[in-house]
């Protein structure tokens, strides 16, 4: 299995520790936000790994290089001249990813999730890690019906933990670059091709300078 990291965003929550540097290099603990995602990868047997990059793409690169330090294997895709969005970013790094289902995560967020328990998660179109409503998104994104299926927003909502496994064929798609993640999960939603597992474990979304000295304390 790939894995494919989104690191390609603005950031512009964390500002103003995202004007010099990436957000996904910022440390929380010993490593980088993202280096906690690749190390996490590495110990669940995912070496080969893309990451779009975008917003100072170059220190990312120059910080990660191939991945050898970190025993895994990095490929780039660079959206250079605008962002593609969540969607779109994926999108442009299907040639990179193949054809077979791939895990995705977001750079900025940190979690004891268990991604070894993914290799083997059998999918249709995707496969979403929930968990509960944190305090800044208090309505959710979607629900979680008894058989394990997304469902649209009803009265009991989840929010989606930036974190799932995706088959390349939901992002084969005629949406127009830009496009976000959800503009090619609802219909597949609708369709009733998307899995979900509510996660009660440790996970932070690290979107604020706030959170992210919270994480730091969390890790010391």
């Amino acid at each position: 299995m790939k894995a494919m990291i989104l690191a390609a965003g603005l950031g512009e929550r964390m500002q103003p520790l995202s004007s010099t540097q990436p957000k996904p290099l910022l440390k929380a603990g010993k490593h980088r936000l993202i280096e906690h995602n690749l190390i996490a990868l590495q110990q669940a047997g995912i070496t080969d790994i893309i990451i779009n990059v975008h917003h100072h793409a170059e220190q990312i690169i120059s910080t990660l290089g191939d991945g050898q330090r970190y025993q895994v294997s990095i490929q780039y895709s660079q959206e250079q001249n605008q962002l593609l969005g969540t969607g779109g970013g994926i999108a442009q790094a299907l040639p990179l990813l193949g054809s077979e289902p791939f895990l995705l995560l977001s750079a900025d967020i940190w979690t004891d999730y268990p991604l070894q328990t993914l290799h083997s998660r059998t999918i249709d179109d995707a496969h979403l890690i929930m968990v509960d409503n944190p305090a800044f998104h208090p309505k959710g994104d979607y629900s979680l019906n008894p058989h394990y299926q997304i469902t649209l927003p009803s009265n009991d909502t989840l929010t989606y933990a930036s974190m799932g496994v995706f088959n390349p064929k939901l992002f084969d798609t005629n949406l127009t670059q830009p496009f976000n993640l959800t503009q090619a999960l609802e219909p597949a939603i609708q369709s009733k091709r998307v899995s979900g597992e509510h996660y009660k474990g440790q996970w932070w979304n690290v979107g604020t300078p706030e959170l992210l000295a919270q994480l730091n304390q969390y890790l010391q």
